[in-house]
């Protein structure tokens, strides 16, 4: 086994009152690839304390000499994405967890706010957990959601005004009533996200937390070039499901997609491709503020690889496999990478 630099426990996030004190040098080079990993037993807890030979990393097949390995936590620069094209009531327990949310951070963390339906609002910069950050969700929170129900079209209910034979008075025909297009561009707040968290800190690992239902429709970003971004910036995406999204009736229908009707499953697609592997569906006020902490924890608490490639920046995907030697473990590590080029 080479040499292998590691960083002993507790020392990679020290910080004093006049800068930040790293007491190991973390250097970005444009082939160096840094793989953060997850590794799960059986049960699903996370397995803490394996070492630099217990891990095997393969870029495209052939096996890469390990130049760095740390299982020290790391500081976290997190996208936070809310639905507000869910139903009303969805969006009003959200609005409910925003304590929980905030105590899910550290406070050498840094967060944005975005917000999206039919458009996407970055509603806050990155900054701390703290009563600015505060201040901004209490503002999200006279957002109201979607009312629930269908549209209606015609009978009393209807607010076309009034009509004789479902004619409107002083109309000569019977008009015909389509219900107003639903647009939820998850690709494009997944997007605005992804394009905001690469100008942090290398140094940080870099999240985007959705709380969503999980419907995609209308986007002008495709899901595939989103991931391309994601795969290149070495960014994560980690998700709370909720609302009809988070039913099992629900997934198991999402996995058949229908024309111009939408897409309900790429939320776990993008997070088992950028190797966080977590979507949590949840339905209740206290699930969802449990999943929170175990989103954030989580992120921050991997296991870090990283080793030189000798791929040059292109188009060209370089995929990554992570492996053990101890038998019966899940790892949830990135698929892969595109390579970029050094920045100027």
């Amino acid at each position: 086994m080479p040499p292998v630099r590691t960083v002993p426990p507790g020392t990679s996030t020290q910080q004093n009152s006049a800068s930040k004190q790293q007491l190991y040098k973390f250097v970005v080079t444009s082939n160096f690839v840094q793989v953060p990993v997850t590794v799960k037993d059986t049960d699903g807890r996370r397995v803490d304390g394996l070492l630099p030979t217990d891990f095997i990393v393969l870029e495209n097949g052939k096996k890469q000499t390990m130049s760095f390995f740390t299982s020290d936590p790391f500081e976290l620069s997190v996208a936070v994405v809310i639905d507000l094209g869910m139903s009303d009531a969805e969006v009003q327990k959200v609005n409910e967890t925003f304590p929980a949310l905030i105590g899910a951070f550290s406070p050498y963390d840094e967060v944005g706010l975005y917000t999206f339906s039919s458009t996407v609002s970055q509603v806050s910069d990155f900054n701390p957990p703290n009563q600015r950050l505060t201040a901004v969700l209490n503002q999200i929170k006279t957002e109201r959601g979607r009312n629930n129900g269908v549209p209606v079209l015609s009978g009393p209910l209807a607010s076309h005004g009034p009509t004789v034979n479902n004619i409107p008075v002083g109309s000569p025909t019977e008009p015909v009533y389509t219900p107003p297009k639903e647009s939820r561009v998850l690709n494009d707040a997944i997007l605005q996200a992804a394009l905001d968290l690469r100008k942090r800190d290398k140094t940080r690992r870099k999240v985007i937390f959705v709380i969503a239902e999980g419907r995609e429709i209308g986007s002008k970003a495709s899901y595939s070039d989103v991931l391309k971004l994601l795969l290149a910036q070495g960014i994560e995406v980690r998700a709370v499901q909720l609302g009809s999204g988070a039913l099992p009736v629900y997934r198991q229908i999402e996995r058949f997609h229908l024309p111009r009707e939408g897409y309900g499953n790429l939320l776990p697609k993008y997070a088992s491709a950028t190797g966080s592997g977590q979507v949590l569906a949840e339905l209740s006020r206290n699930a969802i503020e449990n999943a929170y902490a175990d989103i954030t924890s989580e992120a921050r608490n991997q296991y870090t690889i990283g080793y030189t490639t000798r791929a040059t920046a292109s188009t060209a995907y370089r995929n990554i496999e992570v492996r053990v030697s101890r038998p019966g473990l899940k790892i949830y590590a990135k698929d892969g990478y595109y390579p970029t080029a050094a920045p100027r």
